[in-house]
């Protein structure tokens, strides 16, 4: 059964709740977006959450690859009878623009990776992970935005996502460690004499300073890709591309903190004040009216 423009809605207005509680970095950007693609980013964002928190939540392993396995059936029947807010938004919003709704397969299958521990042993393997988890959601909100070349945005879309994971890995190395995932890849790891590990007191051990070293290296690899993913900023409507600077601008400071102090996320987590997020957002508008 078609759903109402009143259950439409009400499942537009679901997504936004979810958007705003829980995307804490990407909201800054997505309120600059025109209301009827805010919605749809919205819905979008909605969906990635869910499969996220499965792959991230605390059920057994082998229940998170069974619900993993129900999204993946969801995502292939989206537009069919549902009474699920987020699949009614996304439904509407894919009828409405040029999502590549598939590119969420690719999430599922990354989150699959991390349920099973899955480690890289080199940049390729690495970059095949950070395309499926983070490329995809580029990839999807450059349906949204409607780019004028879609053929040449997708794959700076992808390279941008690349390159806010590599930077998400960054930070999260200490935390990820210490629940037993390290995404480095493993050839590079071993090349600069790199074991990581966790002291007594939960940081991370960094023996003549390798570990520092290793990660200011991989900052600068992030860096490249954020310089080839932006490049998708003319391709986009003024407001479009006022969103995605915004987050990727935000999480391109926080790799520029990282980049100049490596040693801070050995021993905590790394972030930007809120009122550094709002100023990076506002500017992103202001520019974009050039």
């Amino acid at each position: 059964m078609t759903p109402t423009s009143l259950e439409i809605a009400a499942a537009y207005a679901e997504c936004e709740h979810i958007m705003v509680s829980a995307a804490k970095n990407f909201s800054y950007g997505i309120r600059l977006l025109a209301p009827e693609k805010r919605g749809a980013l919205a819905a979008v964002y909605a969906l990635a959450r869910r499969i996220d928190d499965i792959g991230d939540g605390d059920l057994p392993d082998d229940e998170k690859l069974r619900l993993l396995d129900d999204a993946r059936r969801d995502i292939k029947a989206l537009g069919g009878p549902t009474s699920d807010p987020v699949m009614i938004a996304l439904g509407d919003a894919a009828a409405r623009l040029p999502i590549p709704v598939p590119a969420f397969l690719e999430l599922v299958e990354g989150c699959e990776l991390d349920v099973r521990g899955n480690t890289y042993e080199s940049f390729p393997d690495l970059k095949h992970y950070c395309r499926c988890v983070a490329g995809s959601i580029g990839r999807l909100s450059v349906g949204v935005f409607d780019a004028t070349d879609p053929a040449a945005a997708e794959p700076l879309a992808d390279a941008l996502g690349v390159a806010l994971q590599l930077t998400n890995i960054l930070r999260d190395i200490r935390e990820d460690l210490s629940n037993g995932r390290v995404y480095l890849p493993q050839d590079e790891l071993e090349a600069a004499g790199v074991v990581l590990r966790l002291d007594d007191h939960g940081n991370v051990v960094d023996e003549g300073g390798r570990v520092a070293a290793l990660v200011r290296d991989q900052a600068n690899r992030a860096e490249k890709w954020y310089r080839e993913g932006l490049q998708l900023l003319p391709m986009l409507d003024r407001r479009s591309a006022a969103c995605c600077s915004a987050m990727a601008g935000i999480y391109q400071r926080l790799l520029g903190r990282i980049e100049r102090d490596p040693k801070a996320v050995l021993t905590r987590r790394v972030s930007l004040p809120a009122w550094e997020k709002a100023y990076l957002a506002a500017r992103s508008l202001a520019v974009s009216k050039r």
